[in-house]
């Protein structure tokens, strides 16, 4: 009996699941049109990109159907690069990069833009980390659409628990070797390329969907103080940064929702016919600094 048969007869009982290594993809022939996807991850020294340094950097590309069927997975792209400062031993001890393994390293500005420049939208799993520390590394980032496989996936509605890739790996029935770029980024895109449990195509379709439509930004800007707690409990969130945009609490909301949720500030919240910043974004701008 092979592994795979004694697997299965195991998972036959109901009283196991198995979970199998992640294995290279089968290519695909395409029936349509076809594009090009770019899924990146980085490591890094810390968490603020204003601050911290990318100590890693991974990209594969993909080839998808406008459907969002996974069709081929192609060459990636793996360097790591020396920081200015000593790597943290937390950070040794999450990723597995010490400072012996980025002596001398650097990521080649050049190589970079030719491995983006084809992509038509460029994926990560927390886009909203990873473009911020990109775009600092690169321009060629901030020229392309983005795609988040954590926050654009509705995972709980999809039976998922948690968003965080380990997690959604292991319910998805196999394991990698986490936590260094490159596994990172062919486990998700395996993950993106099954289809979900509730039905509707794959993950990726799901998300290509999400990502192509425009969010409001909604600014609920000199709020009462008293209403903050209301504020956050509606899913708001507080501007602190030292950015060109308001210090003050926003939102993010489907273009169906924005009216509704602009007459829910008046009523509710400064009981007045006020005038709000409203920034519509797309992909060219989620997740960015710029935004």
């Amino acid at each position: 009996m092979t592994h795979e048969e004694m697997a299965k007869t195991l998972e036959a009982t109901g009283e196991y699941r198995v979970l199998r290594r992640l294995s290279p993809r089968t290519p695909l022939k395409a029936d349509g049109p076809t594009r090009l996807g770019l899924f990146v991850d980085v490591e890094t020294t810390g968490l603020d990109p204003a601050r911290d340094e990318i100590i890693e950097l991974a990209m594969v590309p993909f080839t998808y159907s406008l459907s969002g069927e996974v069709l081929e997975v192609h060459q990636a792209f793996q360097s790591y690069r020396e920081p200015s400062v000593p790597i943290a031993p937390e950070i040794t001890a999450l990723t597995g990069i010490t400072d012996s393994m980025v002596q001398g390293a650097s990521i080649d500005p050049d190589v970079v833009a030719s491995c983006v420049a084809p992509a038509a939208v460029v994926v990560a799993h927390n886009a909203g980390f990873d473009r911020r520390f990109l775009e600092r590394l690169s321009p060629v980032f901030t020229t392309k659409p983005w795609a988040c496989s954590m926050s654009q996936i509705e995972w709980q509605v999809e039976g998922f628990e948690g968003t965080k890739l380990g997690y959604l790996v292991a319910h998805a029935g196999f394991f990698y070797d986490r936590h260094r770029a490159m596994n990172d980024c062919l486990a998700a895109i395996e993950l993106l390329a099954r289809p979900l449990p509730g039905g509707g195509g794959t993950a990726l379709g799901k998300l290509l969907d999400r990502a192509r439509r425009p969010t409001y930004r909604i600014w609920a800007e000199n709020s009462p103080f008293e209403f903050k707690d209301l504020l956050k409990a509606r899913g708001y969130r507080w501007n602190a940064e030292g950015n060109a945009q308001p210090r003050a609490w926003y939102v993010d909301v489907a273009a169906d929702l924005r009216d509704a949720e602009i007459t829910y500030l008046q009523r509710e919240i400064y009981q007045a016919d006020v005038n709000l910043l409203v920034t519509r974004i797309d992909a060219h701008d989620r997740f960015s600094d710029r935004v």
